[in-house]
């Protein structure tokens, strides 16, 4: 026990403050939404309703998909529009385990083929749909699947040196051949409809409290674990060099790091953290369809870390919290706004926040001095007239 506090000691005493707080809120919350929840009535007003728990539970969950870009494009220099990829391959491969659960429950009643099967007149299950029973294959899927894909992919990308703008567009290219191929009902994942109608996990009701709960607290320590694991990389020497790498690959490769090896692990270690955070959501939302795979959602990622901080693992989550608290608003208050909202934000945020909200209050004595660095920016920007 003593060898592994003081492992893990040093990375958490290192963390910024940020990134201390990340952790005590999770656990907080870990603790408290699950005891007002359960412990109250729902007509206390201490309760928390399971839709909140749900809803809080999809924000933790885009946090860590945040923080696993944030990792190769703050730290590396890779920005990649096409996370949204292994976001939804970890989502698919837990949504064929929950598929196979359903059994003879389902509306055919065929204790093997999903509904989905039958209704298209699939006479036996695919290949690749085998062992999606076994919970432990299915989650060994969940990081094999968006992990093989990325080893792949940024073996032929960085071994042919590809980087910039040049890389993100074929990575947004990759997602976007992955939602043509998902949309096709001979593929074998439902098509257009995608999965959906699961009834259980583990043999634990889905749509139970209590279930709904677990899934909470999992998402939660996912994504510490996902912020642990990741500060462990940047802190360590492996993350010196990556640092390297963002600011200079050609002096990198020229004092003779392999560059394309540094590469090619952090951008499959960032693929298996996106695809656990597609696992832990489509539990909690009920449904996992080929719109997963939109390039427009990979774009949507990249403004949630941008806005957050790029480069700071906490700020990402912070901006993939807010981002997607006022899309929940935003949609349902005055949904043709919504889309006009992100596009500005983004083009707010490159303007007025290059360090993004994690930056300014760190550089800022207090929130005062933040929102006013804010206003002086816009003043700067629309000066008014004189009389």
């Amino acid at each position: 026990m003593s060898s592994h506090r003081g492992f893990i000691l040093p990375y958490l005493t290192s963390a910024p403050l940020g990134g201390r707080i990340l952790l005590g809120v999770l656990a907080l919350l870990a603790v408290l939404v699950p005891f007002l929840n359960l412990a109250f009535p729902p007509e206390s007003a201490l309760h928390v309703p399971t839709y909140v728990v749900a809803l809080v539970g999809k924000y933790l969950c885009f946090a860590l998909l945040a923080i696993s870009v944030d990792l190769i494009w703050g730290y590396c220099g890779i920005l990649s529009l096409g996370h949204g990829a292994f976001f939804s391959l970890g989502g698919y491969a837990m949504g064929m385990y929950l598929m196979r659960q359903i059994g003879d429950r389902g509306v055919y009643k065929d204790p093997i083929l999903p509904d989905f099967m039958v209704f298209l007149n699939w006479k036996e299950l695919p290949w690749y749909w085998y062992g999606f029973d076994s919970f432990p294959f299915a989650m060994l899927m969940v990081l094999l699947a968006p992990g093989l894909l990325a080893l792949v992919f940024g073996f032929f990308a960085f071994r042919s040196r590809v980087t910039g703008v040049y890389l993100s567009i074929i990575t947004q290219a990759m997602t976007f051949a992955l939602l043509l191929a998902f949309f096709r009902n001979d593929m074998g994942f439902g098509g257009n409809n995608g999965l959906t109608d699961f009834k259980d996990i583990l043999g634990f009701n889905l749509q139970s409290d209590a279930t709904r709960i677990g899934l909470f607290v999992a998402s939660a320590l996912a994504l510490a674990g996902g912020y642990l694991l990741s500060l462990f990389i940047v802190k360590s020497k492996l993350g010196r060099v990556l640092v390297a790498i963002r600011d200079a690959e050609s002096r990198a490769r020229f004092l003779g790091y392999r560059v394309e090896h540094y590469k090619l692990f952090v951008f499959t270690v960032s693929a298996m953290m996106a695809g656990v955070a597609g696992a832990l959501y489509v539990p909690q939302v009920g449904i996992i369809n080929p719109s997963e795979f939109s390039p427009a959602n990979s774009i949507e990622i990249v403004v949630w870390v941008a806005l957050g901080g790029r480069g700071t693992l906490h700020g990402a989550a912070l901006g993939a919290v807010l981002v997607n608290f006022a899309k929940t608003y935003l949609t349902g208050a005055a949904p043709e706004f919504w889309l006009y909202f992100l596009g500005a934000l983004f083009i707010l945020v490159t303007i007025l926040l290059p360090k993004g909200i994690a930056g300014l209050l760190g550089n800022a004595p207090d929130s005062w001095t933040a929102f006013s660095k804010i206003g002086a920016r816009l003043s700067s920007l629309f000066p008014g007239r004189a009389p």
